[in-house]
């Protein structure tokens, strides 16, 4: 009895290792893995040295050598896996991985030349990482783009200039967590200056995207293959009410390149953007060439509508596999698992400005453990931000072709809208014309028709190529 429990027991092994997938690598004749990125500076450092790191210890281990082509920015590497996908005269071969943003990976991934990652990941392992990163890079029927490091929006605040209005107006930091709270605060500042504005946005875009969202819709969404437009006007109204209103009062401004300029001029004194720019905040306040003051900052969550759900944007480029033989596709998996494990993806994801990519790397006990968080500043920023992960739903839109088309428009549209009626407004009220005549002319029903039906056709125009 005892014999044929012995060789039961055999059998069953031998068939676990029978379903064992075999290996394609060889310690003895390593597999090179192309990669190319468009990091630079401290993000490229970092990269580079968990790269060296991997290469001399599993990779070696596996047979496995990670080459690393840093290819311009973003749209210079967008370009040029395009060009290599299409085999274009002069091209390079394709990369093994590359870094990209879901319009670019979709364009391959239209070509054939995506690998599906959900084919080399258990669903025990794809647990392990946030939920909204992992489906973000679903597209296609398939898992196309893997998380590697991300951010979220947060605000930042010049406290320096706000707590002496604060204290005269009798507000506080925590009326700024809603969109509503934000406005009151802002055309209080605005009077209690004569004039100065209070909060600018990095990113109109987000702020419509997630707005919509919000309150239960995708501006964009793939179902049956086909793209569905969801631009509903109740909620956009909202929205154009909340941005554009306050902005034509003079109560937001958008002057500099980014808003971190504007605090930095003395434009406003808060703003919206992405957790990993917190580091470009001014420590001064520069109002000409001989006057500055230095300024402390707080960091807080990015405001959210008092009647909406909790949802937080996430942004971030993650890394794609291209098809090719099964040793480089092995090689190439090997390298995205060890990369965004906890120790490594922590200390690459804080050194370079963003957020760890597993849910067990998403609070502070594990990211101190793991890594040294240089400055105060930016423990607050990754305190905010990670705590905006860990409660907030997290959302970005859907892989569709002309994605970039598309929100290169929604970012215009309401922006470039708001400046020019701004500009007009001023220029009428320094020629002395009546205020209330003048705000007339803007705060009306037909001009937000105009502009709705205008932006409308135009982001449906990107979407269907008609």
């Amino acid at each position: 009895m005892k014999k044929i429990i012995k060789l039961s027991c055999c059998f069953v092994l031998l068939l676990c290792l029978g379903c064992t997938p075999k290996s394609h690598l060889d310690p003895d004749n390593p597999v090179t893995v192309h990669l190319w990125n468009y990091y630079t500076g401290k993000q490229m450092e970092s990269f580079n040295a968990l790269v060296d790191t991997f290469n001399t210890g599993v990779g070696k281990e596996k047979g496995i050598v990670v080459e690393v082509t840093s290819v311009g920015n973003v749209n210079d590497l967008g370009k040029n896996v395009l060009d290599a996908a299409n085999k274009k005269v002069g091209s390079s071969e394709m990369p093994d991985i590359f870094a990209a943003y879901a319009d670019t990976a979709y364009q391959i991934d239209q070509l054939g030349k995506v690998v599906d990652l959900s084919d080399y990941f258990s669903k025990d392992e794809l647990a392990e990482y946030v939920d909204g990163y992992i489906d973000e890079g679903h597209f296609n029927d398939g898992l196309k783009i893997f998380p590697v490091a991300k951010s979220t929006e947060i605000m930042m605040i010049n406290t320096t200039d706000f707590e002496p209005f604060a204290k005269a107006k009798g507000v506080t930091l925590d009326d700024l967590q809603t969109i509503e709270g934000l406005n009151e605060v802002a055309k209080k500042y605005y009077e209690y200056t004569n004039g100065k504005a209070f909060f600018g946005r990095d990113a109109l875009a987000n702020y419509m995207i997630i707005g919509l969202k919000e309150f239960g819709h995708d501006i964009v969404s793939v179902k049956d293959d086909q793209v569905v437009f969801d631009f509903d006007k109740t909620i956009v109204r909202k929205l154009w009410d909340n941005y554009y209103l306050p902005y034509i009062h003079g109560y937001y401004k958008a002057e500099g390149r980014f808003r971190s300029d504007d605090v930095k001029m003395g434009n406003i004194i808060s703003f919206v953007g992405s957790s990993s720019g917190a580091t470009f905040f001014p420590k001064k306040v520069i109002i000409n060439d001989e006057k500055s003051y230095p300024v402390d900052v707080k960091v807080l969550k990015a405001p959210t509508f008092k009647d909406g759900q909790a949802y937080a944007v996430q942004q971030g480029a993650g890394l794609v596999v291209t098809k090719g033989d099964d040793a480089h596709i092995e090689g190439s998996i090997e390298f995205l698992k060890w990369f965004t494990d906890v120790n490594q993806n922590i200390k690459f994801s804080i050194d370079s400005g963003y957020l760890p990519v597993k849910k067990a790397a998403n609070n502070m006990d594990s990211i101190e453990k793991n890594t040294k968080i240089e400055s105060e500043l930016m423990k607050e920023v990754i305190q905010v931000s990670v705590n905006t992960v860990n409660d907030s739903k997290l959302y970005t839109t859907k892989a569709i072709p002309n994605g970039t088309s598309f929100r290169s428009k929604l970012e215009s549209s309401l922006k470039d809208k708001s400046e020019k009626d701004r500009q007009a407004i001023a220029k009428s009220l320094k020629n002395g014309q009546n205020e209330k005549a003048v705000f007339e002319k803007y705060e009306n029903d037909q001009n937000f028709e105009t502009w709705y039906q205008e932006t409308y056709q135009a982001l449906k125009e990107i979407i269907t190529n008609e």
